[in-house]
């Protein structure tokens, strides 16, 4: 495996930015792992609906379905079936089927291939919800980002409107309430910081400072 830098955090936590800043600094590799989820989110939205009418989906019919999808990721944008479907997956309609999707182990376990193999070819910046605790346990550096839900919710409420007007800010902290639930409840692979992780509560601290922080502590010989 070759150099991992591992990211985790909540939805909104900056994780994702820091990431892919972080890896054009070092000339590292991005891997946006919630991306390769949405997508996966994106092809069952489309074919099935509403996240209510997949959650009815038996854990074998969903086994069936992965078999058709094909992902593919290049530094930050991802293809399903060879389409660019990068801005198409950041939707609330898509992150409440993500919800429920990325909880079952039938797709976790679907992902994890494909998220490790990524490491055997490239020094790698990962960020995600269980990058330093399932996927790269072993990871040269790890970090875990986090922020105050309402914080969290203002991003990603001001980075939904440019794609959706009609968006409100109480929906976004509700999603953002109900992911956290999910992410940190959920049976396989749950959000948790890792005994070994670099806590970096980034509330009050502008995405340069905590660009900044994980530079410095990369820095820092083991």
């Amino acid at each position: 495996m070759k150099r991992v830098i591992a990211i985790d955090g909540p939805s909104g936590s900056g994780k994702s930015t820091a990431a892919r800043e972080v890896a054009k600094i070092l000339g590292f590799q991005y891997l946006d792992t919630g991306a390769l989820y949405r997508a996966v989110a994106f092809y069952f939205f489309k074919k099935f609906g509403n996240s209510y009418n997949i959650s009815s989906l038996t854990p074998e019919k969903i086994k069936k379905e992965l078999i058709n999808i094909k992902i593919e990721y290049e530094n930050g944008r991802v293809y399903l079936g060879g389409q660019n479907i990068s801005t198409l997956i950041r939707s609330l309609e898509v992150g409440a089927v993500t919800s429920h999707l990325s909880a079952l182990k039938t797709v976790r376990d679907f992902l994890l291939p494909l998220q490790r193999n990524f490491a055997e070819k490239y020094d790698l910046v990962a960020e995600g919800r269980d990058m330093t605790t399932v996927v790269f346990p072993d990871a040269w550096k790890k970090f875990y980002l986090d922020a105050s839900a309402e914080i969290r919710a203002r991003r990603r409420f001001e980075q939904l409107q440019s794609l959706d007007k009609t968006i409100s800010f109480e929906d976004v902290l509700k999603e953002i309430t109900l992911r956290d639930k999910i992410d940190s409840t959920r049976k396989n692979a749950p959000l948790r910081k890792s005994e070994d992780a670099i806590y970096i509560d980034t509330s009050v601290l502008s995405i340069q400072e905590v660009i900044s922080i994980i530079l410095k502590k990369v820095a820092e010989s083991d």
